[in-house]
């Protein structure tokens, strides 16, 4: 059997799966906070028919190899965390991270996971969750009659009690950083997770020490750009053609070798 079928459909799966994660970049155009992906190839082992520098009957070497390749293999999808464009909105509770930064969060089994995605509600105790209903992490709840909520660029809240004139800070947005954030797994629910690749996480004040300061009232936009994407969109679509006509392309060299008579 040829070799070009079977390398030919290494590179038809391989851009279906190109495909597949511009697809989904697309589909969250416009998720809050979220980061595009992009697919990585490596191609597979070859077949060395003669190596180089190998001495022929002449006695001299051949200065270049005979090397047949195998096909193509994905090898990462990797996340841009470049910063998404900021949204205004003007609710208090929504947040942005303006630079490196993650939201910390804690899911109903306990765990904490982390976001970039700051649009927080208020549950019916007066806790900021997320839509999900996840609690922020360290956990802060708003007085029953709060009536102004104010969030300083480095994380201090600081609310406004109805009947009184001065406000008071009754907690603080903590924001953590990892040193391989590409590393992280996505969980969905604009969530990502820890891993051994991301390293531990490391837990800071907005605004110092590497950490984006926070913006109240506006929200990160996704990162996706639809033009690019489109592009990149095209490129595989052709790519994909182009080995599914080198797999027709076999088969017909394969059809004239069995009509072949004798």
């Amino acid at each position: 059997m040829m070799r070009s079928l079977w390398t030919a459909a290494t590179g038809m799966i391989g851009q279906q799966a190109n495909i597949d994660t511009i697809s989904n970049n697309l589909a969250n155009v416009n998720t809050t906070g979220f980061k595009k992906s992009r697919a990585e190839f490596q191609d597979l082992l070859y077949q060395t028919i003669r190596p180089a520098g190998m001495t022929n009957n002449m006695g001299t070497q051949y200065p270049t190899p005979i090397e047949i390749g195998h096909g193509v293999k994905l090898s990462s999808t990797q996340k841009s965390f470049i910063q998404g464009n900021l949204v205004q909105t003007n609710n208090p509770l929504d947040l942005s991270i303006q630079g490196s930064g993650f939201f910390m969060v804690q899911n109903p089994n306990g765990e904490t996971e982390y976001t970039r995605d700051g649009s927080f509600k208020v549950d019916g105790s007066g806790n900021l969750v997320t839509s999900n209903g996840y609690f922020m992490m360290p956990q802060v709840a708003l007085p029953a009659d709060t009536s102004a909520v104010v969030i300083r660029e480095n994380g201090d809240i600081i609310v406004t009690i109805a009947g009184q004139s001065a406000g008071q800070t009754i907690g603080q947005v903590r924001l953590v950083n990892f040193i391989n954030p590409a590393g992280l797994e996505s969980a969905g629910g604009n969530l990502y997770k820890e891993t051994d690749a991301s390293g531990q996480p490391v837990e800071g004040v907005a605004g110092t020490g590497g950490f984006g300061a926070l913006a109240q009232g506006q929200l990160e936009a996704s990162n996706v750009t639809v033009v690019d994407e489109m592009v990149n969109l095209i490129t595989a679509q052709r790519a994909y053609e182009i080995n599914a006509k080198a797999i027709t392309t076999s088969d017909q060299m394969l059809s004239t070798a069995n009509n072949l008579k004798s």
